[in-house]
């Protein structure tokens, strides 16, 4: 399992912001580094199929082999998590994650109830989300992007709102419930922090090494 960008190149008005050449493996971190307004989130929503139009988008993007670069969101199988949760206040705890959950899948009750467990807020599924501190729902919303079972992950920034503290935390329980299931993933960050903590290659957005 591995997630490849070849020759991905991103402009705007003519100027090239992003350029990647580069394959994560299964279970690594890739870390792109760089400034806001770099392009960094740009790059992410390139790899969705979600690009402003006012952005231009060249190259190929591979999931486990298959070319996804021209296939609708929905169909490409990438997970993302933002700096902000959103969380559906309307809905339960439990409510939050079925919505990740595929039409298809079986036993959604149990699919909740293991979710709540590796999340470490077994029993909490009836809550209401809005009563939730901050790093639970962080990690209701990490659990209902892996839910939705997608074969690379991808974050922007996800640890930037978070306390000192609690971004230790929820580096580690993002990473380690990551390389659990074997996805590659791309960081996107500003953070020297973040990047030392996902362990893998540091890039800049048009593809240097960076040393941290």
């Amino acid at each position: 399992m591995s997630l490849r960008l070849e020759n991905l190149e991103i402009t705007h008005q003519g100027a090239v912001m992003v350029a990647l050449s580069v394959e994560v493996a299964a279970g690594e971190v890739l870390t792109v580094m760089g400034p806001s307004g770099c392009g960094k989130s740009t790059a992410l929503a390139a790899l969705i199929g979600a690009l402003p139009p006012a952005f231009q988008a060249s190259g190929r993007i591979y999931l486990e082999g298959r070319e996804i670069t021209h296939l609708p969101t929905y169909a490409r199988k990438l997970g993302i998590l933002f700096q902000d949760d959103i969380l559906f206040p309307h809905l339960s705890v439990a409510g939050n994650l079925g919505f990740g959950l595929p039409k298809s899948a079986h036993d959604r009750d149990a699919a909740i109830a293991q979710a709540l467990v590796e999340a470490g807020m077994a029993g909490m599924g009836p809550r209401d989300a809005a009563t939730l501190s901050g790093g639970q729902r962080a990690r209701v919303a990490l659990m209902r992007t892996l839910l939705s079972a997608p074969r690379a992950l991808l974050l922007d920034e996800p640890f930037s709102k978070l306390d000192s503290d609690l971004r230790v935390q929820m580096r580690e329980f993002v990473f380690q419930a990551a390389r659990a299931r074997g996805l590659p993933v791309i960081l996107v960050t500003h953070d020297h922090e973040d990047a030392r903590a996902a362990g893998g290659p540091v890039l800049g957005v048009t593809g240097a090494p960076l040393t941290l």
